[in-house]
């Protein structure tokens, strides 16, 4: 529910509670530029070679979670399991055979999620393992009936156009929970400032989408309603459906909550994305000193080599 339900006693779980946890991950895979991406290699943290999928798939594992969809157009099911690794057996796949936008992608697996709670991810986003272990813990130890959280982070307005953002206000006695209200995506700097206010954040900085959430089955009678709609209307809105517009939904129907983490995310679908999710993985993995080695003597030869400009280099 909304509202004075965000404010809360708290309690221990039962064993029963503390045992469950989300077991289901749905990756999505089917838009025009998630079908390539996802493929693309990377060196991960440990140094060896992997596919953006793989390096996902090993993140979802280490949150706990072991069922994983992939979501894919017709046909590219053997591609995406030929770069899963070691991983390939252990993945499912649906297909989206429209391209109605992300939230159609993520309906597209209502078969294998079921009546569960699950997880969802960008297929070209990787975030932090941090954040993901925060998600799966933060489901049990949160009295019934479980809330919708999903992990935000708070990046300057200049990044508001890569991102879906929320509004709201702070849970009563937790530093890092937040009762959503609203929820746009990719807000202007002046929507946001006039909507997506939140006590206690900095100025200029606003709680966004980390590119994952746990869900529960309730965003399926959304969406379905939704796509509905838009195949009924004339007057749909260009681009598809995407998931915001049905996670505003979402918490004016039942307790939705944001969970703040100062984590980053590496999204390889903009430009220089792998360049980004790499140097950031290499910055945090085992080379690291051996590429700051190749970077400095890299930066080194350019200025070296850099055109003699009003007498100077």
């Amino acid at each position: 529910m909304h509202g004075e339900e965000g404010v809360r006693e708290e309690r221990q779980p039962t064993q029963h509670e503390a045992n469950m946890k989300i077991t289901k991950a749905v990756i999505t895979a089917a838009g025009k530029q998630q079908r390539t991406l996802p493929l693309q290699t990377l060196i991960d943290r440990d140094g060896i070679e992997k596919s953006v999928l793989g390096i996902i798939i090993e993140e979802v594992l280490r949150a706990g979670i072991d069922e994983i969809c992939v979501v894919v157009r017709p046909g590219d099911e053997d591609s995406y399991a030929g770069v899963a690794g070691d991983h390939a057996g252990r993945l499912h796949f649906a297909h989206q055979t429209e391209p109605l936008g992300h939230g159609h992608a993520v309906y597209s697996a209502r078969n294998f999620v079921g009546n569960d709670s699950f997880c969802t991810w960008w297929a070209i986003t990787s975030t932090s393992a941090v954040a993901n272990r925060a998600v799966r813990n933060i489901w049990w130890k949160w009295p019934r009936p479980r809330p919708a959280p999903s992990p935000r982070c708070s990046p300057r307005e200049n990044l508001l156009p890569y991102y879906g953002a929320i509004g709201g206000r702070r849970i009563a006695g937790r530093s890092d929970f937040y009762q959503v209200e609203t929820v746009i995506e990719k807000p202007t700097p002046t929507e946001a400032e006039q909507r997506l206010i939140i006590p206690g954040l900095r100025t200029g900085h606003y709680l966004c989408f980390f590119g994952m959430h746990v869900l529960t089955p309730t965003i399926f009678a959304i969406l379905e309603r939704r796509i509905a709609e838009r195949k009924t209307s004339a007057a749909s809105a260009p681009g598809g459906l995407t998931l915001t517009e049905a996670l505003a939904e979402l918490a004016r129907r039942e307790q939705y909550l944001a969970l703040e983490k100062h984590d980053a995310r590496y999204d390889v679908g903009v430009k220089y994305g792998l360049l980004t999710a790499q140097l950031a993985l290499s910055m945090s993995g085992q080379d690291r000193d051996e590429v700051l080695s190749m970077l400095l003597e890299l930066l080194a030869q350019r200025k070296c080599a850099a055109p003699q400009i009003n007498g100077w280099r």
